[in-house]
């Protein structure tokens, strides 16, 4: 099944309930070795995402003709104009990078990855990140790899959004032990280890999300199916 406009819209709301569920959580990690506002700021965000995507207004163009790009692109916009500290830039940068290749009423599986790489390429050159510094990008790049593979074995786009959500949340998970060496947390030096990266863990539920979205489908039983 190709994932279209409507999927990328329960991707949305999808992830505004899980970062609402965990923002306690994501505060919690980011006091730890932060400035202890990523839960409290992407939950903002993602509801004022969420207020645009009900705001008829707010949307390009006729419903039958929206692009999964359309719906990236006014992800980015939001989040880059409503969430403050470093989540708002590097969030709106992926999303907008990923817009700029799902220009298309519907993706495929080369798509799918094609959209992570866009992400973790926006999230790496805006924060300036590689993969070992215990940031986001440890997820993304697990994500990326982990669909790649799944994409070159014929998976579907379901598959691929699978791999990627539980590599991104192993990837999370693997920040624990790290020590930091970019971002606020490297301040902590060797204190940094034994706790987990809060960027990382959003990116998991970021994920999670598109994966649920996609398994959800568009049924009158899904409350955030398509409008």
């Amino acid at each position: 099944m190709a994932l279209d406009a409507d999927w990328a819209e329960r991707w949305v709301r999808r992830t505004a309930d899980a970062i609402a569920d965990a923002k306690g959580e994501l505060t919690e990690l980011d006091r730890q070795i932060g400035d202890g506002d990523h839960g409290e700021n992407m939950d903002r965000g993602f509801r004022a995402v969420v207020a645009r995507l009900d705001d008829p207004a707010a949307q390009p163009g006729a419903a039958d003709e929206r692009t999964v790009g359309d719906v990236l692109k006014l992800v980015a916009t939001t989040l880059m104009s409503t969430v403050g500290g470093a989540s708002g830039p590097l969030y709106g940068t992926a999303y907008l990078r990923a817009a700029k290749v799902s220009g298309r009423p519907q993706i495929d599986p080369p798509a799918v990855v094609a959209v992570l790489e866009a992400a973790l390429e926006g999230v790496s050159s805006r924060g300036k990140a590689t993969v070992g510094e215990k940031t986001m990008v440890d997820a993304w790049q697990a994500a990326v790899d982990a669909a790649e593979a799944a994409a070159r074995d014929g998976g579907s786009e379901v598959d691929v959004l699978r791999v990627a959500a539980e590599a991104a949340d192993k990837a999370a998970t693997a920040t624990i032990p790290m020590v930091a060496t970019k971002g606020r947390a490297s301040y902590l030096g060797e204190r940094s280890a034994g706790h987990e990266d809060p960027g990382a863990r959003s990116t998991a539920l970021v994920l999670g999300a598109a994966l649920a979205a996609a398994l959800a489908g568009p049924t009158s039983a899904d409350p955030h199916g398509a409008a």
